[in-house]
């Protein structure tokens, strides 16, 4: 019988991630800040523990989906005298996204207190994770990444080995660099149809039948065509994401020019309320500057 396996996060993303599992008949142990989040995963035949102590009393690999580093520290009470004791022996793999050197100071802290630890950040949003079809990128030591690697498999769709940590997490900022920048400037192109009076059903429809297609740009153009906004990416979380890797470029002292257009805009958006909207919404900051009859000087992120 295969060993359970703990999951501790089960939000936008997480939640779908662990029904994967539990449909693939990978016996999980869950726990959520959040307990109605875990109803779903007890139908479907987890098992849901009492405190996070419970999920590794259980378990001998843990699964963090976590939103922050803030949030994993909290979880796992890292900097506290029952940090070493909960993680010995356990491999944990860190698939939320955290900065790259938080990452690595994670890893070095579990390796001390005799566990081991991976990283496998995840490219995709809620719609890829309820299909099973994320794309994973993983790094940690080889034993550990080719466990990994079998384990993710029920979620994902490709699983991409990066060598050592923190590889992934740095390889995950170059994808949510693109990720960022392409919606931004489908969105820019949808406001210059609407302004124009264009039919945005058609831009769609041309754009879904041409080169530039992608799974993302066809979900985001019916978003932006149906003025759906619910959350698959969440303006904050792309806002988190977008100073994540501003960090990492400065560090490298590299220059990332339309990274910080889109910070302004995200911001922006944001700002005027739409945080909890989907990434699309930030539309509203390209119409509230259209409106304004202004372009906003631009300021680098810092």
């Amino acid at each position: 019988m295969q060993d359970e396996i703990g999951f501790i996060g089960l939000g936008v993303m997480g939640q779908p991630m662990a029904l994967n599992l539990v449909r693939a008949a990978v016996p999980l142990v869950v726990w959520n800040r959040t307990p109605q989040r875990c109803e779903l995963l007890r139908e479907a035949g987890a098992v849901v523990a009492a405190d996070v102590v419970g999920v590794f009393a259980r378990t001998r690999v843990v699964v963090l989906m976590l939103a922050s580093d803030a949030a994993i520290d909290a979880v796992l009470g890292r900097g506290g005298r029952g940090f070493g004791d909960l993680v010995d022996g356990h491999l944990l793999i860190h698939m939320g996204t955290t900065s790259p050197e938080y990452s690595r100071a994670l890893g070095e802290d579990i390796r001390t207190a005799g566990g081991h630890y991976v990283e496998a950040p995840v490219s995709g949003s809620r719609v890829p994770a309820e299909q099973a079809q994320l794309v994973a990128m993983v790094a940690g030591d080889a034993e550990d990444r080719a466990f990994v690697r079998s384990l993710l498999q029920p979620m994902c769709a490709r699983v991409f080995d990066c060598g050592v940590v923190p590889s992934a997490l740095l390889m995950k900022l170059a994808v949510n660099l693109f990720l960022i920048t392409m919606v931004t400037g489908l969105v820019e192109a949808f406001h210059f149809a609407e302004v124009q009076q264009l039919d945005r059903g058609l831009l769609a429809a041309i754009l879904a039948a041409g080169p530039m297609s992608s799974a993302v740009s066809r979900v985001k153009a019916d978003k932006l065509v149906a003025g759906d906004y619910a959350v698959q990416a969440s303006i904050t979380d792309v806002l988190k994401n977008n100073r994540l890797i501003a960090e990492a470029a400065r560090r490298a002292e590299l220059a990332s020019p339309l990274l910080d257009v889109c910070h302004a805009l995200f911001r922006e958006t944001r700002d005027l309320g739409h945080g909890a909207e989907d990434m699309a919404a930030v539309l509203r900051a390209l119409q509230a500057r259209t409106e304004l009859g202004l372009d906003s000087p631009v300021r680098r992120v810092e």
